[in-house]
């Protein structure tokens, strides 16, 4: 099973946006919002200092890549 976890914050539009389109598709993910030291910690970690942070299969996503997103969530817009 694929394994997403998006790094979120409050008031954030383009964290929405990732969240509704995997609600969407069905996929399921684990949000982590960077409100909670521990997570803020964990995204810092992978070198990222803005949200969403993406990770599928613990590989990072820096920036919102829809493409990147649907090859490796086998979704399919045919």
């Amino acid at each position: 099973m694929t394994q997403v976890t998006i790094y979120t914050q409050n008031d954030c539009p383009p964290c929405q946006f990732v969240k509704n389109y995997l609600d969407e598709h069905n996929i399921a993910y684990t949000e982590k919002n960077i409100a909670n030291s521990e997570y803020r910690n964990e995204m810092i970690d992978y070198d990222a200092f803005s949200t969403p942070f993406i990770l599928i299969d613990q590989e990072p996503m820096y920036q919102v890549d829809l493409d990147k997103i649907n090859q490796l969530l086998h979704i399919d817009h045919a």
